[in-house]
């Protein structure tokens, strides 16, 4: 039997060079941003105009 998935795409953008996705932790709710562009990439958690996390409920 296979664990259910704890992350959950909710968007996703790709150009030719740059991907976007946004993650969400279905656990704890927190999105994640991650841009990969060429061989390099990124992630980092996806804050609101005071800083604090987003969090999905």
């Amino acid at each position: 039997m296979s664990k259910p998935k704890r992350f959950e795409t909710v968007y996703q953008e790709s150009t030719m060079l740059t991907e976007k996705t946004i993650f969400v932790d279905k656990e704890t709710g927190v999105n994640y941003l991650y841009i990969a562009n060429g061989t390099g990439g990124g992630l980092t958690p996806l804050l609101d105009s005071d800083g604090k996390p987003v969090v999905t409920r």
